[in-house]
């Protein structure tokens, strides 16, 4: 029997009394307070692995049926009993020894389980290897629960994809209103974390696709610095922007998993570049009342975002001040306006050079060897895999010449120019900043597999095109639907700005547990 069957039959027997509106014994349960339980023996990784398939079961497979996990690992429960052997023996690898964690479907898994970036074509695909990511995981004890939903190929294929919905998952729903879109393209890792259906997962982002579920589902996310973070064995877009990175309820467990995962790789040149000493400061705990002195700029007027924003973010700024924060408001980014199209012609080049990379290495098993081979394969099986959008990021991307081509070097030095120098280093120099501050996002819009998600306002590009960090925090809700407020700093400026994001969250705590309602209440 196939073992995703083998292990949905016995969790069936564990959740059939569970619904969506019962009490989960671990709902909202942080990193600390499960090891303080696993510590004293009242709690074991087994129990808490077992309680959180169950879980998914409950919630994702039955009622209110997120469709935000792909698949089940079929060795959780196995893993949970070695890492429980382990700490009887009294050896615990960390903060993350024994904590169930879900992670994306474009993160390669030497399992059992899949690796498809929700695509069809990849399925039954051998990797040769644990990304980097999952080996970081694994080594400091995580047990990797299962593969979340996502938008296919991390919503790089269609420019009227809906965010959430792959050929091989379907659509995933936002926690908060049903009918609302989980925001991508780590929207099965947001929906899953926001719902309690794993302590914490890891998205992956190119631009925007950490930020904007995190602030959709009412999490926290990090976008890291490029390079923090290993990129191999992630299926990419653009190497540029690409990186992994948390998705957790609070500031704290955020820091505990990167962490974790943030590590120097042979397979990754970028990881070179990480400071002496950041990988122990981010292991630290957060500096405590980081706000009082900090600078703090506040970037107002993005496109997109409804009028009714700017009062909320003053709400909010107000918070930063009584922090202790000295407030420059507003702080004018203009450069963003000058970007225009070289960030999607980088993003074009680099990602059929970078998959088709991807597709070649090695010991890597797939009938796939060549984008041009994915994009055969959709028109192959468009019933299946394009009955509501199309491809034509696909097309437009296989038409690109080389990463020497003269276009695309251009577009390169643009994107640096205006993100970097005369953009975040270069506002924050001349306003002597420790951060700016946007919201992250508007409120989740609808679900609309006709036409697309619909935009609400976005400000991930500032760090994603510079390659900079990035961390939202749950900062407040409109009708019962959350906002995300983002810090954004230089290069490895990390540790800072999730010391700065905690004490927010310390005066604020907007997150709140979602209900699965089956719409927003507007009143």
């Amino acid at each position: 029997m196939n073992p995703q069957k083998i292990i949905m039959t016995a969790l069936l027997a564990l959740a059939c009394c569970a619904r969506a509106d019962d009490a989960f014994p671990f709902a909202e349960a942080t990193i600390d307070s499960l090891q303080a339980r696993m510590t004293a023996g009242t709690l074991t990784a087994h129990e808490l692995t077992a309680a959180y398939l169950a879980r998914i079961v409950a919630i994702d497979k039955a009622g209110p049926k997120l469709n935000a996990v792909l698949e089940l690992n079929p060795d959780a429960l196995i893993i949970a009993d070695a890492l429980d052997a382990e700490r009887k023996s009294g050896h615990v690898r960390g903060p993350l020894h024994g904590i169930p964690v879900l992670i994306k479907d474009n993160i390669d898994t030497a399992d059992r389980m899949q690796t498809t970036a929700g695509s069809l074509a990849l399925v039954g695909q051998r990797v040769p290897r644990d990304a980097g990511v999952a080996a970081r995981l694994r080594d400091a004890g995580a047990v990797i629960l299962g593969k979340t939903n996502l938008s296919e190929w991390a919503n790089y294929r269609s420019n009227n994809s809906s965010s959430g919905w792959s050929g091989r998952g379907g659509q995933t729903k936002n926690p908060y209103a049903l009918d609302r879109n989980p925001s991508g393209s780590s929207s099965g890792s947001g929906s899953a974390t926001s719902a309690n259906l794993c302590v914490a997962a890891i998205g992956t982002e190119t631009n925007g696709s950490i930020m904007s579920p995190a602030s959709a589902n009412g999490l926290v996310g990090v976008k890291p610095t490029v390079g923090l973070v290993s990129r191999a064995g992630i299926i990419p877009i653009a190497a540029s922007q690409d990186t992994a990175g948390p998705m957790t309820r609070t500031v704290r467990d955020a820091a505990i998993v990167l962490a974790a995962i943030a590590s120097a790789d042979v397979r990754d040149d970028a990881t070179k570049q990480i400071p002496a000493g950041l990988i122990a400061e981010l292991a630290a705990p957060l500096k405590a009342g980081a706000l009082r002195g900090a600078r703090i700029g506040i970037v107002r007027g993005l496109p997109g975002f409804h009028g009714r924003m700017d009062a909320i973010l003053s709400l909010l700024v107000e918070t930063l001040r009584a922090g202790g924060a000295e407030i420059v408001d507003p702080v004018a980014v203009p450069s963003l306006a000058k970007l225009g199209a070289a960030s999607g012609m980088v993003l074009s080049y680099e990602f059929k050079d970078g998959l088709n990379r991807y597709l070649a290495e090695p010991d890597r098993v797939t009938p796939m060897k060549s984008l041009a081979d994915l994009i055969a394969f959709d028109n192959e099986h468009r019933e299946e895999e394009m009955p509501f959008f199309g491809q034509e990021i696909f097309l437009t991307s296989e038409a690109r010449g080389p990463l020497t081509d003269k276009a695309y070097v251009e577009a390169r030095e643009t994107c640096l120019k205006l993100t970097r120098a005369e953009g975040i280093d270069g506002v924050m120099d001349e306003n002597k900043l420790d951060a700016l501050v946007m919201f992250t996002r508007g409120t989740a819009t609808l679900t609309d597999l006709i036409n697309g998600e619909g935009g609400s306002g976005s400000s991930s590009t500032l760090a994603a095109v510079s390659g900079y960090p990035n961390v939202t925090v749950p900062a407040a809700e409109v009708f019962g639907l959350p906002i995300g407020l983002s810090f954004v700093g230089r290069a490895w400026s990390e540790p800072k700005l999730l010391a700065l994001a905690a004490d927010f969250e310390s005066r604020t705590h907007a997150r709140h547990e979602p209900k699965f309602l089956p719409t927003a209440e507007v009143k």
